[in-house]
């Protein structure tokens, strides 16, 4: 088969599952955080915990590997302007969903001691909780603008140097 073929294949796997994860990550914990029961939100949380660990972090190392492994047999410089705006894109998504994960775990065990202890929700989560919401959008965002930038391929050199 193909190398090239099965490059391209796993990096658009990879994307999809970027997507698909942060989608479905963001939809039930909202789903979960409306209905402000503890219990709820604590187990939704774990899975959401879970499903980070074994799709998105797989993605996050696979794109890089297949991204660069591509851009290399088909003589991509780095310097390419849709190509180095994906990467800043990349980097920038990073730096949001690290934290991302950091409160989802905080979200999670906040959620797990109110539903042990039979009280609500407390402010601490709440907080976090916008932080965690507000940091979504320019992820998913970012990860939007580098499949359109993957797919179209622009000529941006009159933004970027080259």
């Amino acid at each position: 088969m193909d190398p090239d073929l099965i490059l391209r294949w796993l990096h658009v796997i990879g994307a999809c599952v970027l997507l698909g994860t942060g989608a479905g990550i963001a939809f039930f914990m909202m789903m979960a955080h409306r209905t402000r029961d503890a219990r709820l939100i604590a187990h939704t949380a774990g899975v959401v915990v879970l499903a980070d660990l074994l799709f998105t972090t797989t993605a996050v190392v696979v794109q890089p590997i297949t991204g660069g492994l591509l851009a290399w047999r088909l003589g991509w410089p780095f310097s390419e302007g849709w190509l180095a705006l994906s990467l800043i894109l990349y980097v920038l998504t990073g730096a949001f969903w690290l934290p991302v994960v950091w409160i989802q775990l905080r979200l999670r065990d906040l959620a797990r001691a109110a539903a042990e202890a039979g009280e609500a929700l407390p402010a601490r989560y709440h907080r976090l909780f916008t932080v965690w919401f507000a940091c979504g959008f320019p992820a998913f965002a970012a990860v939007l603008a580098i499949v359109w930038l993957m797919l179209a391929r622009p000529d941006l050199g009159v933004w970027l140097i080259r």
